[in-house]
């Protein structure tokens, strides 16, 4: 199937990748933006806990309440808030009083002045932080009180860190978030082509147009196909695709998943190999099977099974067998009338009139004896004219066929006389070919129709062919009864399969013997 192509066309395979790529890079974006507020988020949080914790430490130490109270606070607290500050790395460490009068400054120009931020909170005994723009700009700064022994604010002190100074902690770990986006994405790129490489070996570079053509075309393909079509996987065990003719040819559900074992056992001996135009039986249909393997750049990618009904063709098939005996007893029996008839005239020209009479009377009367026994037991012409032609046949290949004593057969049900002919041609033809040409060969044939002995008792039609042959094993009667088997070398006939298929419509009995002598024997009960 071919997909015609536009000259500007996207491959599936490209609009993923260009989807793919997109995507990532707003995913990555984000993340981004993301990761760098989560550190600003956290670098707040860690200054305050910074701040809150130098503060309290300050506030608590014994050296500060007794620099509040001394004299002179600003001598004793300015060089040790300034020492605080450089080895923590804090903007600014003030030391006030309640009033909001700064005793420290990072600004010594400041020392005296008001603090500008909030207090009220510290006054009252809490400890707090808040983000508030000072005198050194926007800071985060923590206010805590400085408690006498009894419990009395003496004093206050305030610790932060501008937001200036957080900016600079953030903007020095952009480097290493930018790195890490960066790798994130170049992976995610190398991840998206790798991903539209093999698109591209599995779509073989089509757009999505022409898939959805070549989905669609597919479809209808297999809805209005009349043959049979199963696709099986590489394994051979899973059949990725069957169409609606194949559900029905096969007897399978109309939905779900189909495997190898579901088919009929002949076709789950297929195996792998190339098949071609070989028949098959199944029990309700005889269908022409082939099979062929599916490559793709060398590489084996399943089997293709298809199936064509020949049911009807199959019955005509059977039908035809039996004709071609009839024709073949005829030119047989025609081939020896003129034998006949040639040592008739030669005796009457050689005068010996009295013993030409006797040699056609004695021959006309072995015939209409037979004729008239088989005309006699057997009720259906058709099956007598089988047996009569069988027998002519079997006599020129040099093998004796007989028909028992007890052959009797009033009527050919639940058999049709086309079945009836059927059946027995076709036993009757297996029987002669197992047989060969050996010497003392022969074929018996039973045909026999019992009526019940007791009130209740089904009535029993018996057809039995036993046979000089070795007989076939249990086992290549169960193959021979599968599909077209045949122990011929020459061809696979359809004989036994289509025998068992006609028993089995009927609901009847099929089975071989080997003892005492080989034969096969169908029963039907009704």
């Amino acid at each position: 199937m071919s997909v015609r192509r536009t000259e500007s066309r996207r491959t599936l395979a490209g609009q993923v990748f260009a989807v793919q790529l997109v995507v990532l890079a707003a995913v990555i974006g984000i993340g981004t933006a993301l990761a760098v507020l989560q550190t600003r988020t956290a670098h707040d949080d860690a200054t305050r806990d910074r701040v809150t914790d130098i503060a309290v430490t300050l506030a608590q130490a014994p050296s500060t309440l007794t620099a509040v109270r001394g004299a002179d606070p600003v001598s004793a607290l300015q060089p040790v808030t300034e020492s605080i500050r450089e080895r923590t790395g804090v903007d600014f460490v003030v030391v006030m009083a309640p009033d909001r009068t700064r005793y420290t400054h990072t600004d010594p120009s400041r020392i005296g002045k008001p603090f500008s931020g909030t207090i009220d909170r510290a006054v009252a005994g809490e400890t707090f932080t808040e983000t508030y723009t000072g005198t050194l700009g926007p800071s985060i700064r923590a206010v805590t009180p400085v408690r006498d022994a009894g419990g009395a604010v003496v004093a206050l002190v305030s610790a932060g860190v501008t937001r200036e100074h957080i900016g600079d902690q953030v903007r020095g770990q952009l480097p290493t978030i930018l790195a890490v986006a960066a790798t994130g994405l170049v992976l995610a790129t190398l991840g998206a082509l790798l991903l539209r490489r093999r698109l591209l070996r599995q779509t073989h570079g089509l757009a999505l147009a022409e898939l959805r053509g070549m989905y669609e075309h597919h479809d209808a393909v297999l809805h209005s196909v009349h043959e049979g079509l199963l696709v099986f996987d590489r394994a051979g065990e899973r059949a990725d695709v069957v169409n609606d003719q194949a559900r029905k040819l096969l007897d399978l559900p109309a939905q779900g998943p189909v495997l190898r074992g579901d088919l009929p056992i002949s076709l789950q001996r297929l195996g792998a190999g190339v098949v071609r135009d070989e028949m098959h039986v199944t029990p309700d249909r005889v269908l022409v099977v082939n099979q062929d393997l599916v490559e793709h750049d060398g590489r084996r990618m399943g089997t293709v099974l298809t199936l064509r009904d020949h049911t009807e063709l199959g019955d005509v098939l059977g039908e035809l067998d039996s004709v071609r005996g009839f024709a073949e007893s005829l030119r047989a029996q025609a081939h020896e009338a003129a034998n006949r008839l040639h040592a008739v005239v030669t005796m009457v020209e050689l005068g010996r009139a009295r013993e030409a009479v006797a040699f056609a009377t004695a021959e006309l009367e072995l015939s209409q004896a037979l004729i008239d026994r088989l005309t006699g037991a057997v009720a259906e012409p058709a099956v007598v004219a089988l047996l009569l032609g069988k027998v002519e046949q079997a006599a020129e290949n040099g093998v004796e066929l007989t028909v028992t004593g007890d052959t009797l057969l009033d009527s050919t049900d639940p058999l049709t006389a086309h079945e009836m002919v059927t059946l027995l041609g076709n036993l009757i033809d297996n029987a002669l070919d197992a047989v060969g040409h050996d010497e003392d060969s022969w074929v018996e044939v039973t045909v026999r129709r019992d009526e019940p002995q007791e009130p209740g008792e089904p009535t029993e039609l018996l057809v039995r062919v036993a046979d000089s042959g070795p007989g076939m094993s249990e086992e290549v009667f169960t193959r021979a009864t599968e599909r077209g088997y045949s122990t011929k070398t020459d061809h696979h006939g359809l004989g036994l399969a289509l025998v068992r298929r006609l028993v089995a419509r009927h609901g009847g009995e099929l089975r071989a013997q080997r003892e005492p002598e080989s034969g096969v024997i169908v029963r039907f009960s009704r």
